[in-house]
């Protein structure tokens, strides 16, 4: 995992903690959080507060997330709101985080000069005893103040000043005016200066969790569904109407179609479909050549496509399908019939726009998992695990490729694959219909036929 270190794929965009301000409000924080310490001067921190460096200390990579449910926090600055999550156990917790961050930024921001702020992710499960408890989670909320206790005591301040002014006997109550300037000592003058941070909360009906062997959840659409990555099997049954397994690509394309969560490559507007095939076939055919041995180091695109044509029949079924799929676009061939039991099928396809997005494009990511660059923007959990077993010449050309076709534009790689997500105020433009038919158009040929294979009735 070195390589991916050094080039800034791993650990990449933490918080570095090193000034002994910094540092010693830290302490206080983790100690009024969990009870423990640490005696390390300098660190690094994710958007949680999370410091792998410390939890390798603690030897407890879970410090912050007791029984990996209710996530706690650690808030030094404002700026841990772009720095990853680490050992995340559900999708939603960076986000919320995030969020968080940015609807309180300036009230942080004076909370996080004189204190570090402390808080919970909080749900109604304290435990994932069963894979059933995963349901009672529909809502969080986050709850957070300084260490000190400075939102707590603005609060307490605030109502005092509110039946100061409301009660005409107030003046005379020497006991209330005495809490109120010991409040006032340590928040400050809190009607010029609130440092009240706005109740957060946000419903989570689709998520990802990494327990029971990872289960995807999805609530929110038309016809729900769980799928298990570990099998139904380790999941028993769940209160919900199916449940289907990573080893059932037919039921989990259905339920994608039934609820409008994916489409084809091919049919996306603003991206360059030609090119995106083309580099899942090349990462394909890189994981092909170093199973045999091949040597790739220093391997540009053509010598990726003089390889291909050594290997031939050795390549699998999937590159073969993205090979005819990318004929098809180029204006070169026949459509091909990519139904959900091909290998290349959920290659040929991404998320549609809409609040699954992210999530969808997850779940495509670990059913394409030879397609390491939308893995590793997808799904960093199972792309460090795959990584792990990787041969050292793939973990080369990937970490490379990664590194300078990635890195160096994240936004606009992100853009290229998977598109901007829309408002969801104004609906989207009709596209312009077709001249000359139906089969006029190789967009409308797709409508008609769509990503599944088979024949649609108008």
């Amino acid at each position: 995992m070195r390589r991916l270190i050094e080039k800034g794929l791993m650990f990449g965009n933490l918080v570095e903690v090193s000034s002994p301000a910094l540092v010693e409000r830290y302490r206080r924080a983790l100690k009024h959080l969990t009870g423990k310490t640490s005696a390390l001067n300098d660190f690094h921190i994710d958007i949680s507060g999370y410091s792998p460096e410390i939890g390798d200390e603690l030897d407890d990579d879970l410090y912050l997330n007791p029984n990996g449910c209710n996530r706690q926090f650690i808030l030094l600055t404002t700026e841990q709101k772009s720095a990853p999550l680490l050992n995340a156990k559900f999708s939603f917790s960076r986000t919320i985080l995030r969020d968080f961050i940015e609807q309180n930024e300036t009230k942080l921001f004076a909370l996080t000069t004189r204190d570090a702020v402390a808080g919970e992710l909080m749900n109604s499960v304290l435990d994932m005893g069963t894979p059933q408890r995963l349901f009672d989670i529909s809502r969080i909320v986050v709850e957070a103040d300084t260490t000190a206790g400075d939102v707590k005591n603005a609060r307490k301040l605030q109502e005092k000043i509110e039946h100061f002014r409301g009660d005409d006997d107030a003046w005379w109550d020497d006991v209330l005016i005495a809490e109120m300037i010991g409040l006032a000592k340590q928040t400050g003058d809190v009607t010029r200066n609130p440092v009240d941070l706005t109740v957060f909360t946000e419903d989570v009906p689709d998520f990802w969790t990494a327990h029971f062997g990872a289960l995807y959840v999805f609530r929110g659409v038309e016809h729900p569904a769980a799928i298990a990555s570990g099998g139904v099997a380790a999941v028993g049954d769940l209160p919900i109407k199916f449940v289907l397994g990573m080893n059932e690509p037919n039921r989990i394309a259905k339920f994608l179609e039934l609820n409008g969560l994916a489409e084809p490559i091919v049919k996306a507007r603003g991206v360059d479909a030609a090119a995106i095939l083309r580099q899942k076939m090349d990462f394909i055919l890189v994981d092909v050549a170093s199973t045999l041995g091949h040597d790739l180091t220093g391997a540009t695109r053509r010598d990726l496509r003089m390889l291909a044509r050594q290997l031939g029949t050795a390549l699998p079924e999937a590159y073969h399908g993205l090979h005819a799929l990318l004929r098809w676009a180029e204006g070169g061939g026949d459509w091909p019939r990519i139904a959900s039991d091909h290998p290349a099928y959920f290659y040929t396809l991404r998320a549609a726009a809409g609040p699954q997005r992210d999530l969808v494009n997850q779940l495509l990511a670990e059913l394409t998992p030879l397609d390491v660059r939308q893995l590793f923007i997808c799904h960093k959990e199972l792309f460090y695990t795959l990584y792990r077993g990787w041969s050292d010449a793939k973990r080369e050309f990937v970490a490379e490729f990664l590194a300078a076709e990635y890195q160096v534009d994240k936004a606009g790689a992100r853009a290229a694959l998977f598109g901007h997500e829309p408002s969801m105020e104004e609906p989207p433009a009709e596209p312009e219909p077709a001249r000359g038919g139906p089969w006029n158009s190789r967009r409308d040929l797709v409508d008609v036929v769509g990503p599944w294979g088979a024949v649609r009735r108008n």
